[in-house]
């Protein structure tokens, strides 16, 4: 039976603010998140047992504890959530995912960050972001004085299907779109979403700057995933211009 299965009883949240990390163009959003949970040493709160989710077990390096492939983990003190995931998503599963969450969304007054790359030519730029909200998520972006998209475009893939069903049910929730290297993780524009995105709209300050000075090791470390989601016969989470169906 699908489920959020939360365990970390003693850790208390009101009404937090979730940053998704699903994996998609540049594993922007799974960058993001991982390092979040790193930096504050984010307790794990639970496991998400959702149709959608690939049945298997991941487990880690010099650790032989099984784990769930699809995590929370939560940080009382900065009220936050994030969703970890060590797999890729098909697309086909997505809306069984996105109506899970979205169920748990609702009844623990969740306001979900979504995260989303966009894909773009690699160049000595800093990466843009601008951010797209449904109900109070606009708003919320404007205080935060992030910027709004320069054309029409669509959000695919799991996050897509997340951020429809916000729209479906009038859900405030906000996503984040930066441009990210469409074959390589890109690290440099994971460090925009925390650091131009993720930080004015919390109003928690991330140290960032060792996804740069790192950004070779985190390249590596992450290949193996970008690789089998390339390999993959599927659409994976990204941000497109509209004009590309036209």
């Amino acid at each position: 039976m699908a489920h959020i299965n939360v365990f970390a009883k003693d850790v208390s949240l009101s009404e937090p603010t979730l940053i998704e990390g699903l994996p998609g163009v540049g594993l922007v959003g799974k960058i993001a998140a991982d390092h979040i949970v790193e930096q504050f040493e984010m307790s794990h709160y639970a496991n998400v047992h959702c149709d959608g989710v690939p049945r298997v077990a991941v487990y880690e390096e010099g650790d032989p504890t099984l784990r769930s492939p699809v995590r929370l983990y939560a940080d009382e003190e900065r009220n936050l959530l994030v969703l970890q995931s060590d797999v890729p998503i098909r697309p086909d599963s997505a809306a069984e995912l996105a109506d899970c969450l979205s169920n748990w969304f609702d009844d623990e007054s969740i306001l979900p960050v979504f995260l989303s790359g966009i894909p773009r030519e690699q160049s000595g730029d800093v990466p843009d972001l601008y951010g797209v909200g449904v109900g109070g998520g606009a708003q919320m972006l404007a205080d935060a004085d992030i910027g709004e998209p320069a054309e029409a475009g669509l959000v695919s893939g799991p996050t897509g299907a997340l951020l429809n069903d916000a729209v479906e049910r009038e859900r405030t929730a906000v996503g984040l779109v930066v441009e990210s290297d469409p074959q390589f993780p890109d690290p440099a524009a994971a460090r925009v979403v925390l650091k131009n995105g993720i930080e004015p709209l919390t109003g928690v300050e991330i140290p960032a700057d060792d996804l740069v000075d790192h950004a070779e090791d985190i390249r590596e470390a992450k290949e193996r995933l970008a690789k089998r989601m390339q390999s993959a016969d599927e659409e994976s989470t990204q941000a497109r211009p509209l004009g590309m169906y036209q």
